[in-house]
């Protein structure tokens, strides 16, 4: 009987061993395997942003037939749009309705110009007009690549998570911080098809949508672009690219008319 309880004793203690030995391995694995997909997701985001960026946009200008609506509060219009751009240097647009000049606007890395003739306006100063207008802080990079169908922002310079969303690729800001910022792209080329950033302190955000791309010259574009801003007021702006050249010369005639009065922001 002695001899049995010793052998029970020493079977329930091994069983015991055993299993906290396989508990240990086991939580072992599941802790593997979560630093394991957090490595997966780490690597997809550098992946993603690679692959994107590797759809260079390589000209010197580009010039954009467009139509636009432009819908705030206070107003609603539809208008024709030229839009040209010196890469890096010079966004020039030209607004028309029915085919007569209504505002232009000379936009470079350190001014932001426009004009309307409808009130006799103008403007001419920095960014704070544009940042207001699309509810999120903006330069001449920035706004280039908006209408390229570009991030806003430098993606290499910050640090992401990468999901999917919609059977999209989508990236979010891995760090909380007072802006959040979002980006979906295609699963196969790698195209920017939403971005949204969202600053929660200025209660003021900005969603931009491309509805598809098209490839012309070795070079995806996008056929338009929408933009929903919120800031104080609501902005809806959709703009449908009609035709795009690319490397033609391109003058960009801009002189503020004389007697138009200038437009102040606080």
């Amino acid at each position: 009987m002695r001899y049995l309880k010793n052998n029970m004793r020493k079977y329930i203690t091994f069983t015991l061993v055993l299993l906290v030995i396989a508990a240990c391995k086991t939580k072992k694995t599941v802790a593997e395997q979560i630093v394991s997909e957090q490595a997966v997701t780490k690597n997809k985001a550098k992946e993603i942003i690679q692959k994107h960026y590797e759809n260079l946009l390589s000209f010197e200008t580009a010039s954009i037939r467009s139509s636009a609506d432009y819908e705030d509060k206070k107003q609603s219009i539809s208008i024709n749009a030229d839009i040209r751009i010196k890469k890096d240097e010079i966004i020039w647009i030209n607004l028309k309705f029915f085919g007569i000049p209504m505002a232009k606007a000379f936009i470079t890395p350190t001014r932001v110009s426009y004009y309307e003739k409808a009130n006799n306006t103008y403007f001419d100063g920095n960014y704070s007009i544009l940042t207001k207008m699309l509810g999120t802080d903006l330069d001449f990079q920035k706004v280039q690549n908006l209408l390229l169908g570009r991030p806003i922002d430098n993606l290499t310079k910050e640090e992401f998570i990468a999901e999917i969303a919609d059977n999209l690729f989508q990236l979010k800001s891995k760090n909380k911080t007072d802006i959040e910022k979002s980006f979906s792209f295609e699963t196969a080329n790698y195209l920017l098809k939403k971005q949204f950033i969202n600053q929660t302190s200025k209660n003021r955000n900005v969603l931009v949508n491309y509805p598809s791309f098209t490839n012309q010259d070795n070079m995806f574009l996008p056929t338009g672009v929408s933009i929903l801003a919120n800031q104080q007021d609501q902005v809806k702006i959709n703009v449908e690219y009609k035709k795009i050249t690319f490397n033609e010369p391109l003058s960009y005639p801009y002189s503020i008319p004389d007697g138009y009065s200038q437009i102040k922001i606080d």
